[in-house]
């Protein structure tokens, strides 16, 4: 495996994320929720738009890459995915509590796992890794209404 290969997987598997043999997008999603304060979160809305666009398609190009090496549909360890999902829930909250963070953990989990309508359908929207990355999108936009609706009523 080359090098550049090495490098497309650990992208996927944010770091060692990815590696956990029994929670992998967990602890995606909760690397993703220690880095937004840092990467994300100082952004301005504009940029944030930008960067989560820029790594929809990276990742989305990096996850087609990740399944011929790993030679599985979907592989578990690929949790870049993870990282846009949770992002989108984060969006439009300027300096989110620690309690709206832990919300959009919670809430992002919960559709990513379940997998409600139309969350599971959109796995087929789009080809290879952009079907990873896709899914994702639409929990991620299901666990913002419930957070937003948290926030409108004052509970985070």
């Amino acid at each position: 495996m080359s090098f550049f290969d090495k490098l497309i997987l650990s992208f996927c598997r944010l770091g060692v994320a990815g590696l956990d043999p029994k929670a992998p997008g967990t602890w995606g999603t909760a690397i993703a929720c220690l880095l937004a304060p840092y990467i994300f979160l100082p952004l301005s809305l504009p940029w944030r738009v930008v960067l989560l666009v820029v790594i929809f398609v990276v990742g989305g190009l990096a996850s087609t890459r990740a399944e011929h090496l790993l030679e599985r549909k979907d592989p578990g360890e690929v949790v870049i995915d993870e990282l846009v999902g949770v992002w989108l829930v984060l969006l439009p909250f300027e300096s989110p509590s620690f309690w709206l963070v832990l919300a959009a953990f919670a809430f992002f989990r919960l559709f990513d796992i379940c997998k409600p309508w139309p969350v599971r359908a959109s796995e087929n929207w789009l080809p290879a890794g952009f079907g990873i990355m896709i899914d994702d999108v639409v929990a991620g936009v299901w666990a913002l209404l419930c957070v937003a609706l948290l926030r409108v009523l004052g509970l985070v």
